[in-house]
């Protein structure tokens, strides 16, 4: 039985954790200015473009 409890309770708390890192990476990404992702997706575009040639 008290492995089962032990268990439970390990289970909860890595599901809780992943909450935790999901929230943090949400709030890093929506930190970021519409002009601020227009510019870095133009820049990743032409470094792409730049590769394939």
């Amino acid at each position: 039985m008290r492995l089962w409890k032990i268990l439970g309770i390990a289970g909860f708390l890595g599901v809780a954790a992943t909450g935790v890192v999901i929230a943090r990476s949400e709030r890093r990404r929506r930190a970021y200015t519409p002009e601020q992702i227009r510019l870095r997706l133009h820049e990743r575009a032409a470094e792409a473009q730049a590769s394939d040639s």
